[in-house]
């Protein structure tokens, strides 16, 4: 048989096609490894097609109902994800070349033994799409979020509040670095706008995370500016003992070791204390570094403080994670439900009476934010509510309720830019016996 070489940016295509048909499968999006497209160039162009997918893939849904008369064949291997990658170049990313998008989506299908057979239909269907890309190009935003998404958060945020998320959904989110040392001469070599506390945030993103200046001397760690919010908020002496649960990757506990506590790191995943052991090596930082399950840890002796990060929907990442927004069923909310009520019971009981415990998620949605407040306060007696007030987020005090408790969003802007937030809850409680 005669060598066929493939075609300039087969490989690229095929490796997104398999990236992209993992997330729509369930998976979590992450970075791609550098062994898959060695090029640093071709990882980002596929990360451009791939999240430029998923940040479009409500509107991406309407093309196909209108382009698919019998919608997705059953059981076609890559199919769905080259259509969709197709889709995002012809319609949301035209400076790709349409023939490129039309060629290399016929020759992906062909080299996938379930979608070979379905060639001719990619062809048609993305001939049909592009003469009609600049209508497509012109589809309503609302149509990013999932309408269930869309009604409940419009009652939660406000209508104009929401249409600032879909604005925050296709813009994504800038670098934020909390910083070790605000050094003048280092903010200015990193080129970025200190925004909250020692918050930092870059605009830009053209330089690699790790051939930031300061990287490797330790002097910053990459963290969204609303997840840099909690920790600051225990406000005890130094040299408090402090109990990070669910710890990994360690940007809380890096900010506990800053504060001079004595921090004890907690995490039930042996790879991501490991990451996290890793990162603290960069910094400086040496905490107590537990392996455990933060429901049922007993720590050998009470603790002044108590961070809690608890594993959620993550719905206020979808800058980072669109996918997130169409992942996350009633259901799913659910059972994390009740996971943070068992982790939150168990904080409860490692503090000491007068112990200061802060509880926060990376979810917009009520049900793990300001009624778990309200369960927790009927369930455990041992706590009461310690107000957050306006004073001690002085650069965001909007974020403060008037109950005293921590609501951000991603129409928030804090700084001078017009990029938003994650969206967080935070929620500090005392222990009173």
């Amino acid at each position: 048989m005669a060598y066929k070489p493939d075609p300039a940016g087969l490989k690229l295509r095929l490796v997104a096609a398999n990236w992209l048909k993992a997330v729509l499968g369930g998976e979590h999006f992450t970075p791609l490894p550098a062994k898959d497209l060695p090029d640093g160039r071709d990882r980002a162009l596929a990360k451009n097609l791939v999240t430029t997918a998923l940040r479009r893939h409500g509107q991406i849904d309407v093309m196909l109902a209108e382009l698919l008369d019998k919608g997705l064949p059953p059981r076609s291997g890559t199919f769905e994800a080259v259509l969709r990658l197709s889709l995002a170049q012809l319609v949301f990313l035209p400076d790709l070349g349409a023939h490129s998008a039309l060629f290399l989506a016929v020759e992906a299908v062909k080299r996938d033994n379930k979608a070979r057979h379905l060639a001719g239909l990619m062809n048609a269907v993305l001939r049909k799409a592009q003469a009609n890309s600049a209508r497509y190009g012109l589809m309503d935003d609302a149509l990013l979020l999932p309408e269930p998404v869309r009604q409940r958060w419009t009652g939660l945020y406000g209508a104009d509040n929401v249409g600032r998320f879909a604005e925050a959904l296709i813009a994504g989110a800038p670098l934020d670095l909390t910083l070790r040392d605000a050094d003048p001469e280092l903010i200015a070599a990193l080129d970025g706008e200190v925004i909250l506390a020692d918050s930092l945030r870059l605009e830009s993103r053209d330089r690699a995370v790790e051939a930031l200046p300061g990287y490797d001397d330790g002097r910053w760690w990459v963290q969204d500016a609303a997840s840099a919010i909690p920790a600051r908020l225990l406000a005890l002496p130094p040299g408090s003992a402090v109990l990070d649960l669910c710890a990994a990757p360690g940007g809380k506990t890096a900010q506990l070791g800053k504060a001079g506590y004595a921090v004890t790191a907690l995490d039930n995943d042996a790879r991501r204390l490991e990451r996290l052991r890793a990162n603290m090596d960069r910094l400086g930082y040496a905490p107590n570094i537990v392996e455990a399950d933060a429901s049922s840890y007993a720590p050998p002796a009470a603790f002044d403080g108590v961070l809690l990060d608890a594993p959620c929907s993550a719905t206020g990442t979808f800058r980072r994670h669109p996918e997130v927004l169409w992942h996350r069923s009633a259901g799913d909310i659910a059972g994390r439900v009740r996971l943070q009520q068992s982790l939150l019971a168990n904080a409860a009981s490692c503090l000491k009476p007068g112990g200061t415990l802060i509880y926060c998620t990376c979810s917009l949605e009520q049900e793990e934010g300001e009624l778990q407040v309200d369960w927790a306060l009927k369930a455990l007696p041992e706590l009461e509510l310690f107000p957050i007030s306006p004073e001690e987020l002085a650069d965001l005090p909007q974020a403060v309720t008037p109950g005293g408790l921590i609501r951000t969003h991603p129409a928030m802007t804090p700084g001078s830019g017009n990029t938003g937030m994650d969206g967080f809850f935070v929620a500090r409680f005392r222990r009173t016996r």
